[in-house]
């Protein structure tokens, strides 16, 4: 690990402030920092773009909360960087450690004494005409959902081509096992624990009762098209978005990579439930 990577929340002073503390916990060690450009120029040292970090670092180092967390994992996409998040947010329900547990992780971390935990990924290609006119991943969730003055719409959906079921709904949600607690929990779908290796199809606010979440096999790929409604937008994740039209079909299957974390303490997910959510209370 002697390419570290720092990425942080924008315009965010406690990021600045837990980096600083970061570079001098690290004076001595054989390692070269690869500071982001926006923290780079507060900090008035050399800076690289966010875009070429994952390219050139053994590991990434987010500063910031689970939206921060979010965006490097779309943007290490397939380059196999594992990530280490420090949260400085409010939930910081993915994010690995707490400000004041760093210090220690920098030990556990040069002394190898850490381990890999590997989550899905999820691709979605949107087709116009029989064309495909964009391609991105998620980490938590694809979202198909309408503008708020729009009416409710309808979705076709096809499994590896197979005909399902026609969806008359405010929005669908497709998410991974991580993402399961996001969105998708809120529109009624079930936990699933991180690890899995399957994902989740959950309508928002369907028209009829019987249309209920499923979780799916990692091996399948699940096909919604938009049959009727206007206004209609995909997001990745909540932070990135595209207008669909009438007769758009959008593909949605398990990435052919994995978001690698690196892992320095034992992680009681039951747990992390119970005190971020107050799961069972």
């Amino acid at each position: 690990m002697k390419r570290i990577g720092i990425i942080a929340k924008k315009g965010e002073p406690e990021a600045i402030k837990a980096i600083k503390e970061f570079m001098r916990l690290l004076k001595g060690r054989e390692c070269k920092l690869y500071v982001e450009n926006d923290v780079a120029s507060v900090l008035k040292i050399d800076g690289y773009p966010r875009k070429k970090i994952p390219s050139t670092t053994d590991i990434i180092v987010v500063f910031g909360g689970d939206g921060t967390l979010l965006s490097v994992t779309r943007l290490v996409g397939n380059s196999g960087v594992p990530i280490l998040g420090v949260n400085l947010g409010g939930l910081g329900f993915i994010t690995e450690l707490s400000r004041d547990e760093v210090r220690d992780s920098i030990d556990m971390v040069f002394s190898e004494k850490y381990f890999f935990e590997e989550r899905i990924m999820l691709l979605a290609d949107v087709y116009r005409g029989g064309k495909k006119v964009i391609q991105n991943n998620a980490f938590n969730d694809v979202v198909l959902n309408k503008s708020a003055l729009s009416r409710m719409f309808e979705i076709d959906i096809r499994i590896n081509n197979q005909y399902v079921t026609t969806f008359r709904v405010d929005g669908l949600i497709v998410s991974t096992p991580t993402g399961s607690t996001g969105h998708s929990l809120s529109a009624g779908g079930p936990i699933m624990y991180p690890t899995l290796e399957s994902f989740l199809m959950t309508p928002i606010c369907p028209h009829t009762l019987t249309s209920r979440p499923i979780v799916l096999p990692d091996t399948f790929i699940l096909e919604a098209g938009i049959k009727n409604g206007e206004d209609i937008y995909m997001t990745l994740d909540g932070q990135e978005g595209f207008p669909l039209k009438v007769n758009d079909k959008v593909r949605i299957r398990k990435a052919d990579y994995k978001t690698k974390f690196l892992i320095v303490h034992d992680r009681d997910y039951f747990r992390i439930l119970r005190t971020k959510l107050k799961w069972g209370e």
